[in-house]
């Protein structure tokens, strides 16, 4: 029986349910780690037993996306957004040629705010005339050898748009902002030169930013830099230049063992993941116009399905009526409003067919009052 029954049906867009297992395990964390016998939220960043969490974890992350050995892997604090600013200080600042960077949707646009900060960015594409509602061919993209690097978000979670090929050019460093889909589905992780993601939707709690980059960033990387936004001094503290996130760590843990182990890898993942968004699809596709998906199909997310209802008082009667059935997190950002199911890794089939039942049974409601 699950810790918590509304936890099997937490649709929310971040953060994002945990497995029933690894909440187990961190309730008996709390007040106990066996190991150490201590709670977990006392237990020192300096210990041996913390230090072998961190390797653990690395090494997890390192076998769960077959990750190059000149990757450097950190747990960092301030979210992706600490990462917004930190990518273009490294990689931008003092440059005489744009980086190019992808608008394809509300987090995205936040990124580019940030990066203009540091250095010319050119827009190599943006979404926003058409209200973001498709990403690019590439037909219409063309990158610059001279960049110094180029910057896409892989999952956008507000428009429900993600990419399913890598894009850029194999001669300048790609960075990308994977936090809603990391450890999603497996990764070509070596054609990148940095990948970031905050923890909150697929692998963990708030409060830790996985970031994986390649040596040769971090070797010429400023040395003007202030220490905690230095990816070099963080490598060399081993992400323990200051106290790190413990707690949030050691969930990220659990949860890649969890990978491992019990899904049996990120092809498992995601099967199970693409699983779910089709049936929740069809029945959006199904529906005779009453769910209208946000975005072009081509580029519908796996991650989040972003849709509307006919009019805004059918959507606020959606909600209220998913919310008396044990639903939760089903509002869409409010950025574009209407009805947003992500069905992260840790959300079941079982979660999503019940989701898939309460739609239809509303939907008949509905036509059936008309």
């Amino acid at each position: 029986m699950s810790l918590n029954p509304n936890n099997a049906l937490n649709f929310s867009g971040g953060p994002g349910a945990l497995p029933d297992v690894v909440l187990r395990q961190v309730q008996q964390a709390i007040i106990n780690v066996p190991e150490v016998g201590l709670s977990v939220l006392g237990i020192s960043h300096r210990s041996e037993w913390f230090a072998n969490v961190v390797r653990e974890t690395e090494n997890n992350i390192r076998t769960l996306l077959g990750l190059p050995a000149d990757f450097h892997i950190l747990f960092l604090q301030g979210g992706a957004t600490q990462q917004f600013s930190m990518v273009p200080m490294t990689l931008l600042r003092g440059k005489k040629h744009p980086a190019e960077y992808f608008d394809t949707g509300y987090w995205s646009r936040k990124v580019i705010t940030e990066a203009m900060r540091e250095g010319p960015v050119r827009v190599i594409w943006s979404g926003e005339k058409e209200g973001y509602r498709r990403l690019p061919g590439d037909d219409e993209l063309d990158f610059s050898p001279d960049a110094p690097y180029i910057h896409y978000v892989s999952n956008e979670t507000v428009e429900g748009l993600q990419f399913n090929r890598v894009l850029g050019r194999d001669d300048v460093p790609r960075v990308c902002d994977m936090s809603s889909d990391f450890l999603s589905k497996p990764c070509d992780a070596g054609k990148f030169s940095l990948i970031y993601a905050h923890a909150q939707k697929n692998i963990g709690p708030a409060g830790v930013t996985i970031v994986l980059v390649r040596d040769s960033v971090v070797q010429n990387a400023p040395h003007n830099l202030p220490a905690f936004l230095d990816y070099r001094r963080q490598v060399e503290s081993h992400s323990n230049l200051n106290t790190p996130p413990v707690f949030a760590i050691y969930v990220v843990l659990l949860v890649t063992r969890w990978l491992l182990n019990e899904v049996g890898g990120l092809e498992n993942m995601a099967r199970i993941n693409q699983q779910k968004a089709r049936l929740l699809y069809s029945l959006i596709d199904d529906s005779d116009g009453f769910y209208r998906n946000w975005g072009d199909a081509a580029f519908r997310s796996d991650m989040n399905a972003a849709f509307t209802l006919p009019t805004p008082d059918l959507e606020d009667k959606f909600l209220h009526d998913a919310a008396a059935a044990g639903f939760s997190g089903l509002g869409g950002h409010r950025a574009i409003g209407g009805v947003r199911a992500s069905i992260y890794n840790a959300l079941t089939l079982k979660a999503v067919e019940k989701l898939g039942e309460f739609m239809e049974d509303f939907r008949f409601k509905q036509h059936a009052k008309a």
